[in-house]
């Protein structure tokens, strides 16, 4: 297969606004000449500012951005040759078709029948031959976003960036779009960029996805290696339905979660803590004493093409895609082939953060004082009679010249719907369903994010505060 070098590389990338936020960290991606890329993953994630940086609206703060091996980084957006595609279509309502299409042609000067050559060409492209004097308010929201595409590339570019351009269209246009974008794509042979948040979107159109999540990358390659090897919880979380669960490997080839042993194909040594993923259409139904695990069927909805069926096992709950019905309170048993079962080494979420040393030599964190002996976290230290601390030699302990991390694991902060109530407080951010509890990110007023797990549901932009016993938490000394 013949190699195809790279068009756009990004090094180490990274935008923070004025007010501190960090909007993208560290990215790196390299696309080749001709792919259809796309950005996905959740609103606030990144992936409109990486796309804007691209183009020339913004400018990084960090790292570097080549168009073909050379440095565009301070460019402004009219030197590059590069368009972009809004979901706000951005078209004239006073001109007709043709002059929207051919408004950056005649800024350029090109003589009025290469203009007419290249607007009929594309009108073709884009199925609206005979729309030339058409007026934009007569248009569907799909005609309207084909004329923005074609007004991008009647210019020509070398790379078509697309802002979720199909987001206002409803579902079955937006579907029919896709399929016409990826053709467009295909004829074209341009280099596409495209940014979403639609999974299927990403699944159907796409070469290669870039999987975002609080402005950093989570995973980089084909709709099938993101779909079938995720690389974390999140990217199995975000990209199609999945069954996600804490386990143990057990022996070679063989993870315990859910409930229930099971073999797989994943080579992961015994005794490691390990994420199981598995998709809800890869689940068989069988006769309780058949099964791997067995549970009580609590749910059964119709979606059409199939059933989706929730089982109860234990503490556990699995979501089964199946075109066999069920129904609730039925004993069944589940069983997964080991070629559907992806094995992740788990991830420690263990939370870790800096606690000042006040003026009075006491433990503090976002104002308030811990109720812990920093004489047992410093070795060697001791407190004076009025309070001072001094090391082993006798001399006081400056807080400058010390740092105190704290650690606390997820299970044991307890999040609460007073907001006056805990050390910090914030919104959830994004949420996952691990079986038997839900793993909860929590984006604070002071910018720290934490990981908290709960069995209860909570909803999306909750404002919550964090319970974290000073008992649960360990400290560490860095100088």
């Amino acid at each position: 297969m013949e190699q195809r070098e790279n068009i756009i590389e990004l090094k180490h990338i990274t935008k923070t606004f004025e007010d501190g936020f960090h909007a993208v960290e560290d990215f790196n991606l390299e696309v080749k000449r001709g792919e259809f890329v796309t950005f996905l993953g959740p609103s606030g994630c990144g992936k409109t500012t990486t796309l804007r940086m691209i183009a020339g609206f913004d400018v990084p703060t960090e790292g570097e951005i080549l168009l073909n091996g050379k440095s565009i980084t301070d460019l402004p957006p009219n030197k590059r040759p590069i368009n972009t595609v809004f979901q706000r279509y951005a078209l004239f309502p006073h001109m007709n078709i043709f002059d929207n299409i051919a408004f950056g042609l005649k800024q350029k000067k090109i003589p009025k029948d290469v203009i007419e050559k290249k607007v009929k060409k594309v009108l073709e492209l884009v199925d609206l031959e005979g729309f030339e004097n058409r007026r934009v308010s007569t248009l569907s929201g799909g005609q309207q976003q084909r004329v923005a595409i074609a007004r991008a590339v009647v210019n020509e570019p070398e790379i078509l960036l697309l802002d979720e351009p199909l987001g206002a269209l409803d579902l079955k246009m937006r579907k029919e779009m896709q399929l016409e974008l990826k053709a467009m794509h295909k004829e074209l042979g341009i280099t596409f960029i495209y940014v979403t948040h639609d999974q299927e979107e990403a699944l159907t159109m796409s070469d290669k996805i870039v999987v975002m999540s609080e402005g950093r990358t989570q995973q980089i390659g084909t709709p099938e290696d993101i779909y079938n090897e995720p690389k974390n919880a999140f990217v199995a979380d975000f990209i199609g339905d999945s069954n996600i669960f804490n386990g143990i490997m057990t022996g070679h080839l063989k993870a315990r979660f859910c409930g229930g042993e099971f073999v797989c194909v994943d080579d992961v040594e015994e005794g490691t803590h390990i994420t199981a993923v598995v998709r809800p259409e890869d689940v068989v139904l069988t006769a309780p004493e058949e099964g791997t695990i067995k549970g009580v069927v609590t749910s059964v909805i119709f979606k059409g093409i199939h059933y989706e069926i929730a089982v109860a096992s234990g503490k556990n709950e699995m979501v089964i895609q199946s075109v066999k019905a069920a129904k609730p309170g039925d004993l069944v048993g589940m069983k997964v082939d080991p070629d559907n079962i992806h094995i992740m080494i788990a991830e420690d979420h263990t939370n870790i953060f800096e606690v000042e040393i006040n003026r009075n030599h006491r433990l503090e964190y976002n104002g308030t004082v811990l109720d812990t002996s920093l004489t047992k976290i410093i070795r060697g230290s001791r407190r004076t009679e009025n309070g001072m601390l001094i090391d082993a030699a006798g001399e006081e302990i400056d807080p400058k010249k010390i740092r105190i991390m704290a650690a606390i694991r997820p299970e044991d902060i307890r999040m609460t719907d007073h907001q006056d109530e805990g050390l910090v407080q914030g919104y959830i951010s994004n949420l996952i369903y691990k079986g038997d509890h839900y793993s909860y990110v929590i984006h604070t007023d002071i910018g720290q994010d934490f990981v908290v797990d709960d069995e209860d549901l909570w909803n999306m932009e909750d404002q919550v505060g964090l319970i974290m016993p000073v008992d649960k938490m360990t400290f560490s000394v860095r100088r």
